[in-house]
């Protein structure tokens, strides 16, 4: 057991950390969303930075309804809202990697056939590919969705069933669609790994063909894109195994330790959301007050 004033403290910090996810999304949305409606388009990457910050909303408030349900026993409401949670974070998690791989497309100099084709197509394929992340989502969240009616009905029961037989049965669906959501998300993860890699090495690869003097603004420019990524990755990597070690679940007792985890786990995606919104070109002038 931690004291309760620790774990109010780092409640407060988690609260704070979601607030401010959630105002960094909603700037996403509004400034890239009126530069929509008055130019009448957007940059590809500033489409998947909308989606991404509609998502990113989304996920951050089913996560704190979840996690209060969860603290304070709301058993049957935490049943609605986990499945919730759990089609947002796989939408979000296939959204990033889109925006690595559309990132490693078009900054890369790798010049094999498939990627020039690639690179070739992927502006007309982008609304095509955002519509088939949200089709995967909703794939992917299925046997989430069936195991939670279930679970649903079972809470809902008078007289819940005390066969040993049922509760292995139901053990085991649990373990199945534990297994299922992690695929779900290793996935989109080895994607977005494969692209950052395939792009830094990439942009050594030009830094070291062109030399290293940092007066060129190109160099510039290539030397700023790889410390970037760095972190992206860096950050992006210890978001994925916070979320696989909160699924497991077994290194500690998730009610007790709660508010501490969750202000670590919600640390880094405060600053993967920071990274999100330096990305974008459009969002950068906008907010600067350039023209």
């Amino acid at each position: 057991m931690i004291p309760i004033q620790l774990s109010v403290f780092f409640m407060i910090i988690y609260v704070l950390e979601s607030l401010t996810i959630i105002v960094q999304s909603s700037l996403i949305v509004a400034v890239l969303g009126r530069e929509w409606l008055q130019v009448r388009r957007l940059m590809p990457v500033d489409m998947i930075l909308i989606s991404l910050g509609i998502s990113r909303f989304c996920l951050q408030w089913t996560s704190m309804l979840n996690d209060f349900c969860f603290y304070f026993h709301f058993n049957y409401v935490l049943c609605n809202l986990t499945i919730t949670w759990e089609f947002f974070n796989v939408l979000t998690f296939w959204l990033n990697s889109l925006l690595t791989v559309f990132y490693c497309l078009k900054v890369s100099s790798f010049t094999h056939p498939i990627v020039l084709w690639l690179r070739w197509r992927i502006l007309r394929l982008l609304p095509w590919l955002l519509l088939g992340s949200l089709m995967i989502t909703c794939v992917t969240i299925i046997p989430s969705a069936i195991g939670n009616y279930i679970q649903i009905q079972f809470l809902t029961m008078e007289h819940p069933p005390r066969n040993s037989t049922v509760i292995d049965r139901l053990q085991k669906l649990h373990q199945y669609l534990l297994q299922a959501h992690i695929v779900a998300l290793v996935v989109p993860f080895i994607l977005f790994l494969a692209s950052t890699i395939l792009l830094m090495a990439s942009l050594t690869k030009q830094i070291q063909h062109h030399g290293t003097g940092h007066c060129n603004p190109s160099m510039k420019a290539h030397f700023t894109a790889l410390r970037s990524l760095a972190i992206l990755f860096i950050v992006f990597t210890s978001y994925f195994l916070t979320i696989l070690i909160t699924m497991i679940g077994t290194l500690f007792d998730k009610r007790c330790w709660l508010w501490v985890w969750e202000a670590f786990v919600y640390a880094f995606i405060f600053m993967h959301s920071t990274s999100l919104m330096l990305s974008s070109p459009t969002l950068k002038r906008i907010l600067s007050g350039k023209c």
